[in-house]
């Protein structure tokens, strides 16, 4: 017998009624990845600001139960992150289960981690949210019962032992200092082999588990939904030219993304940080791109991770429209694919290539036929330009990382 999905209102406070609209479809894609439905129409109240004690105005909450009758929907999810006062508040007064935002996107988490680091991330950042909501999700807590908003940690009783909570939140980040630590071991060994690093970010299901498997056969979830894939991915690709490459895959981000959840994943959001490249892929075929883009160098700006150069690829160049045209002045080059088909993969290798060529150094250097396997050393982390045989040896032009260069010179 097929398991019946919980049906939710989804409401939102906004002056913008158009932006707080495509917000709620986002909402509405979440709760679909979460295992639920939503109610068609969306309930959007026009308030410059949600009311600090009901998050909706006291007249639309009563409206609201009303509907919830109607619709037989189980409860209601609110766009934005609810308050202790205001979660509590709509709870007294729907009777029902009230969800926010950042509830809906940490069970997700909660649903996709699969290694043990991420399954302590999210744990981590679902503890934080609780231990700060306390006062509002006393009640709150026993009218949800099962499903959506309830899994992780938080079956358990919680939210009635704060102490608790604060102690495993200590174990918690001991344990991801402790992983924190085998990474920085992992990254430092990486750049001393002189292997260049792209990182893959991106709005959620832009494409990149799409475009990982696509260079690199590396048989990543990948799935037309939000959040299907949380784990980081490194994979090792050889260029047309013979150099390697690494491509690291990493989390997507989203609108709102609850801070709770940034904390606990900037580690490995931070990977970012040490790459020589960034690779945005973002979907050009989505009315939202715009938004999406300005949403991921926000994100990026928080970690602290600028100044390094950035490849734009728009990604389902397939499904967009003859005459849609992206820009992006924050990247330093951007070219159209489609991870999907294949389409403009050879210009996206290309222009990887000619940025990396930019941020090395040119070398010419005879190689002894005798130190003749240090040719393959030049063609694995460098970019030959040219070589010639003669008596002396192999001279050889190449684009070299500057630790290698110093290498040859001793």
């Amino acid at each position: 017998m097929e398991k019946t999905s919980e049906l939710y209102i989804l409401v939102a406070v906004s002056d913008d009624s158009e932006r707080a609209a495509a917000s709620l479809s986002e909402l509405a894609e979440l709760l679909e990845t979460a295992g639920g439905k939503a109610v068609p129409e969306f309930v959007i109240q026009n308030l410059p600001h949600p009311d600090p004690a009901t998050y909706l105005g006291s007249g639309k909450a009563k409206e609201l139960i009303d509907r919830l009758e109607e619709t037989e929907a189980v409860g209601i999810i609110a766009d934005d992150e609810l308050s202790p006062a205001q979660l509590r508040n709509l709870g007294d007064i729907l009777e029902c289960k009230v969800l926010d935002r950042t509830m809906l996107i940490l069970d997700i988490f909660a649903a996709h981690a699969r290694t043990g680091e991420g399954k302590i991330q999210v744990e981590l950042a679902q503890l934080k949210y609780r231990a700060s909501h306390l006062a509002g999700l006393g009640k709150a807590m026993s009218r949800l019962g099962g499903g959506i908003g309830t899994r992780g940690p938080g079956e358990t009783k919680l939210e009635s032992d704060r102490r608790a909570i604060v102690r495993r939140i200590s174990s918690l980040k001991r344990d991801i200092k402790t992983m924190v630590a085998v990474r920085e071991t992992t990254r430092k060994k990486r750049e001393a082999s002189a292997i260049p690093t792209v990182a893959i970010v991106g709005y959620t299901n832009a494409g990149k588990s799409t475009l990982l498997n696509r260079l690199t056969n590396a048989e990543v979830l990948a799935e037309d939904k939000l959040f299907a894939t949380l784990d980081p991915t490194t994979r090792v690709y050889k260029m047309p030219d013979g150099q390697e490459i690494l491509f690291t895959d990493t989390v997507g981000f989203i609108n709102k993304l609850p801070h709770n959840l940034v904390d606990a994943f900037r580690s490995t959001l931070e990977e970012a940080g040490h790459a020589d490249i960034i690779l945005h892929v973002l979907d050009a075929s989505d009315p939202e791109a715009s938004m999406h883009s300005s949403v991921v160098y926000s994100t990026l700006a928080d970690l602290k991770i600028t100044g390094k150069p950035v490849i734009t690829a728009f990604n389902k160049a397939d499904r967009c429209e003859a005459d849609r045209s992206l820009k992006d002045l924050n990247a330093d080059k951007a070219v159209n694919i489609s991870a999907l088909t294949g389409e403009g993969i050879d210009a996206l290798l290309g222009a990887i290539s000619a940025v990396l060529k930019e941020t090395r150094s040119c070398m010419e250097v005879t190689i002894p036929y005798s130190d003749a396997g240090l040719l393959a050393s030049i063609r694995k982390f460098g970019q030959v330009v040219s070589e010639e045989y003669s008596e002396e040896g192999i001279r050889v032009k190449a684009y070299v990382p500057a630790r290698m260069k110093g290498m040859f010179a001793e």
